[in-house]
């Protein structure tokens, strides 16, 4: 049989010939395996008959889709740029949408929240975001082109204007409107036609200066390129007249021609002055710093971004109001009690030679702790409910003292790690028991867009440990553990989300100690939680099921105990085998807060569903704020959906 065509002719070569080490040149071969792979770039002919065309099967598949592509196309356009269609009713309730009720004289708080989140996110960008390869020339030449091809083509698609009268009213022929003819159309809009054939030429003049060589570069750095083209909406809201549409005093303001308010101006402005300075001030910080210095500001950035959604919501929006005399006289007391005795329990529980005694004394702390909950559920003694649950975090953390035992160092670590946590919880729970100072027309504080985002990121914090919980449960050798894990995802799998949150909204308070309340946003967080929880165990427990024998046995090895070796060796293969399921949950449950308007909260599909519509000016205009909301869910769903590719990318997931 004959040779594979192209098969290198080896019958005359004999055997190999053994390589020298010593004349190989190790450099070469190392900076050669890490150079990347050049890419071929094809032209946009050769791109379409490699892809689109290849074959008549796929010419008509190409063809077919295509047209049914441009029929939505038009369908849409036609739809958002129709002189008929009330976009006025999302243009003037954009603070609604957003925020709800929040009052307009504390709205300075809502610009901290944002700014403090702009900061974090500047300076994480400017010392950790590797630069990396850029935006390559070729690929925001081809960019260009295609924005210029895509708004020539919607000028085409959409039909023509409906024309209005003097008074603002649609001309109408009997019942149809009266629209300009498709040339005169296509002549009013020679706006669109100048901003596509500017958008094409840039990119075809970029594209011929990089094939010509005429620039130095090949790329652009992708972190401060984003924030060059954020630049462009904050600099359209100070010259572009958007219009000025608003309530004051409960009448309605459109003004058309001129730009937007200043209350809208200048907070974004400052907030993409915030994002400047902080991701120079990172960079030149990721410059001044050495290694370690480096990995102590990522655990730093990283406790900040932990505690951000608690102190920006119960410190920042809530503005509680402190009763002074009692912080003094319960409060803290109680938190230095519980911070020394708890410190010394602990200090026992890991004090060498203990063994087995001490998993019994913390096994006898957790009795302790959940019998005060009973007592609490049927009143056969009162205690304050910051006390229960000290006792009851107390327990879990000696549960897990015994892994301290030994050496000073362990043991004062864990002490200090204690006291911390004690405060920490202290001070919030004070925070969230007082009532706060921000007065609003319904019970919940906020609503909107912003709730939305809050239940979602609370939601997502509780829930991702509680799965990790349930997922090392269920998997454990234990079989109480896997027992009762197995029980809690099975059954709230098998029960609908709607009944879990119409269950936590409305029957949960009466399950609760006399006197005891929780407030309908805190109900559907829990409610979430518990749910998100269950589906997020099951893809943990698949990561867990794809770390291989070998790694326990090599971690019995070298004499790691059972704890150790699940955190510092399975988990973290497991979860980075588990980041697309994991994203995947993430973004249902931020698309499942959309359930929120069932039960009554204020989220942002109730807004442009229900609110907006009542309202007298834009009575039942909905469409266009169902879109709207559409939009907002798809950008941040697609923002997640990126972000989780890049990290698999970075990580190798599904490489090795």
């Amino acid at each position: 049989m004959d040779d594979a065509a192209g098969a290198p002719d080896t019958t005359a070569a004999g055997p190999a010939d053994p390589v020298d080490p010593a004349v190989v040149d190790t450099a070469a071969v190392a900076a050669t395996r890490a150079r990347p792979a050049e890419e071929t770039y094809r032209s946009a002919g050769e791109w379409v008959r490699k892809n689109l065309f290849s074959s008549p099967f796929n010419s008509f598949l190409t063809v077919a889709f295509g047209l049914l592509i441009l029929f939505v196309a038009r369908g849409l356009l036609n739809f958002v740029f129709s002189e008929e269609r009330g976009w006025d009713a999302v243009r003037t309730n954009l603070r609604l949408i957003f925020t709800h009720a929040y009052p307009e004289e504390q709205y300075v708080r809502i610009w901290v929240c944002v700014g403090t989140l702009v900061v974090l996110t500047g300076l994480s960008l400017g010392l950790f975001a590797g630069r990396g390869d850029g935006v390559q020339l070729k690929r925001i030449s081809t960019a260009l082109v295609g924005f210029g091809a895509v708004i020539a083509l919607g000028v085409v698609l959409r039909e023509p204007s409906v024309l209005v009268g003097a008074d603002g009213a649609v001309l109408r022929e009997g019942d149809d409107v009266v629209r300009q003819s498709f040339f005169e159309a296509m002549a009013d809009r020679w706006v669109w036609w100048l901003t596509a054939a500017a958008l094409v030429a840039a990119g075809l003049s970029l594209r011929r200066a990089i094939a010509s060589a005429r620039v130095s570069i090949t790329s652009l750095p992708a972190v401060e390129f984003a924030v060059a083209l954020l630049a462009l909406p904050v600099l359209s809201a100070w010259i572009y007249p958007w219009g000025h549409f608003a309530f004051v005093d409960g009448a309605f303001i459109a003004e058309p021609g001129r730009t937007v308010a200043m209350s809208t101006k200048i907070p974004w402005t400052v907030m993409w002055l915030l994002a400047v300075a902080a991701m120079a001030l990172g960079r030149v910080m990721r410059r001044g710093f050495g290694e370690q210095q480096q990995q102590r500001m990522r655990i730093v950035l990283n406790l900040l971004w932990l505690a951000s959604p608690f102190v920006l919501y119960w410190v920042i929006l809530r503005d509680p109001h402190l009763e002074w005399n009692r912080v003094v006289a319960v409060d803290i007391p109680m938190a230095v009690a519980f911070a020394v005795l708890g410190g010394a329990v602990l200090r026992l529980l890991t004090r060498p030679g203990i063994g087995e005694m001490g998993r019994i004394i913390a096994i006898v702390l957790l009795g302790v702790a959940a019998f005060n909950w009973v007592a609490a559920y049927f009143g056969w003694y009162s205690m304050l409910q910051k006390a229960r649950l000290s006792f009851l975090l107390l327990s879990l953390v000696a549960l897990a003292a015994h892994n301290f035992a030994g050496e000073i160092v362990k043991r004062r670590r864990l002490v200090a790690a204690w006291l911390v946590l004690v405060a920490i919880v202290h001070y919030f729970a004070t925070l969230m028991n007082a009532p706060s100072t921000v007065e609003t027309p319904t019970e919940a504080l906020i609503g909107g867009f912003a709730v939305t985002v809050i239940v979602a990121v609370f939601t997502i914090m509780l829930s991702f440990p509680l799965g990790v919980l349930l997922a090392l449960a269920r998997t454990s050798r234990l079989p109480i553990f896997r027992v009762m894990a197995t029980s809690y995802i099975e059954v709230i799998r098998g029960v609908p989300l709607i009944t879990i949150l119409i269950f936590f909204a409305i029957i949960l308070n009466l399950f609760l100690p006399v006197g005891m309340e929780i407030s309908l946003i805190a109900s559907a967080t829990a409610g979430y939680t518990l749910f998100s929880a269950a589906y997020l165990a099951e893809n943990v427990r698949g990561g867990l099921q794809s770390v291989r024998r070998g790694q326990f046995e090599a971690s019995d090895a070298v004499g790691l105990s059972t704890t150790q070796r699940t955190v510092f060796v399975v988990l973290p293969q497991a979860l980075r085998a588990s980041i697309p399921p994991l994203v995947g949950q993430m973004i249902a449950t931020f698309k499942e807060t959309s359930l929120l308007a069932i039960i009554g909260v204020f989220d942002l599909l109730r807004m442009a569903n229900s609110v907006i519509p009542a309202q007298t000016q834009f009575l039942g205009i909905k469409r266009e704020g169902l879109l709207f909301v559409s939009l907002v869910y798809w950008v941040f769903a697609y923002t997640l959906s990126k972000q989780s590719q890049r990290l698999e990318r970075r990580l190798g997931v599904g490489e090795r």
